[in-house]
């Protein structure tokens, strides 16, 4: 069956990149994104109200990820991206239904399994929410690329609160994170994806567990760089643009996000509570 050819000419390369999480996790990607992409504004919707993700039902992740969608889609966001791991996996087709072909949507789990896929890569390891985990969706997506690569995903539902709660290098997380990274399941894998964007925020942590005998793969890097060639390839890439503009939405207001956001972003950013 034939895609139909995508036509952007609509959009201008003003327009904002909107970037939507459960919560801080997106950080990681919009952070890599303002890196990659100086000169673009970026608009960002974190759900804090409703995180974490990966313990709701699919129909929950759904509603939430789609009236973030069409939010984004009302400032004016010239592309979509769903920085969310739970999110993709169980509302992607969803999103695509929302945004209707009206703006390009990059997911976190698409661009990292086919990059992965065509590397050297034998035994790889998932962490990530159980909505993901449950999802398959790694594994799917990696093995439709190359099917000789042996994937095992464990689901870590700890890490998640233990970083919206602000425990990056404590005593709460390194017991975690030894307690999941130990499991059996983990125990012959060369590489580990962090199924969720929120566990960049440990990746120092998760190396310092492995040493160097497991390759840690950066995926905000991977998502930022598959969202410049699809801007590059529409013409919608800003480069024109001295003092790109920061808005931040949040669902409920936390001291946690307001302290990485800073860090990512510089003390002169915008959050504005924003209920759906």
């Amino acid at each position: 069956m034939k895609t139909k050819k995508q036509d952007y000419s609509h959009l201008s390369p003003k327009q904002p990149i909107g970037i939507f999480d459960s919560g801080v996790g997106g950080l990681t990607v919009a952070k890599e994104i303002k890196r990659l992409l100086p000169h673009e504004d970026l608009i960002y919707f974190g759900d804090t109200k409703h995180l974490p993700y990966g313990e709701k039902s699919k129909e929950a992740i759904i509603e939430y990820s789609t009236k973030i969608t069409n939010f984004l889609l009302e400032q004016n966001c010239k592309a979509i991206v769903i920085a969310c791991n739970t999110a993709t996996a169980n509302a992607l087709s969803e999103v695509l239904q929302s945004v209707s072909g009206k703006v390009p949507v990059i997911d976190v789990i698409n661009p990292v399994a086919e990059k992965v896929s065509y590397e050297i890569h034998n035994n790889v390891g998932v962490i990530a929410t159980k909505a993901t985990v449950n999802s398959g969706l790694y594994k799917k997506s990696i093995r439709k690329h190359n099917k000789w690569i042996k994937v095992d995903e464990l689901a870590t539902p700890l890490l998640v609160p233990a970083i919206e709660e602000g425990f990056k290098n404590h005593p709460i997380t390194h017991a975690i994170i030894y307690n999941y990274l130990s499991n059996s399941k983990l125990k012959n894998i060369e590489t580990l994806i962090l199924g969720c964007t929120h566990y960049p925020l440990l990746i120092d942590e998760i190396k310092q567990y492995y040493g160097n005998r497991v390759r840690v793969i950066d995926s905000p890097n991977i998502v930022a760089n598959h969202l410049k060639s699809i801007l590059d390839k529409y013409n919608l890439l800003n480069d024109q643009n001295p003092n790109p503009n920061y808005h931040f939405y949040l669902s409920d207001l936390t001291k946690n996000f307001e302290k990485i956001s800073k860090k990512f972003f510089g003390k002169t950013i915008d959050l504005e509570l924003k209920v759906l």
